[in-house]
């Protein structure tokens, strides 16, 4: 049973801050990867959080496991990007369509 989920994910120290995001190294094949996600549902929302390091992403899957399994095939994870944490979050007001 699909569930929604709030993931945080936080750049790594292979993070180049002195480089724009869509110039990072495997900037292409993430997009694609993250492209692919939303086109299969499983990524409702995502983007960075001004003023930090992090990536706020809402995601569909089975558990944290199931989530956190698809995001290590993310050609940015361990290189530049880590998930910090994974929660269930139960929308209570409006919806993801």
């Amino acid at each position: 049973m699909s569930r929604s989920f709030a993931v945080l994910r936080t750049r790594t120290a292979g993070w180049d801050a002195a480089v724009p995001l869509r110039q990072q190294p495997l900037w292409r094949e993430h997009a694609t990867f993250i492209d692919g996600l939303v086109d299969e549902g499983v990524i409702r929302l995502a983007g960075p959080l001004d003023g930090s390091p992090d990536v706020l992403l809402i995601m569909s899957g089975d558990d944290p496991a199931a989530v956190e399994a698809r995001l290590a095939e993310d050609p940015w994870t361990g290189g530049l990007l880590r998930t910090t944490w994974i929660r269930p979050w139960n929308v209570l007001v409006g919806e993801l369509v």
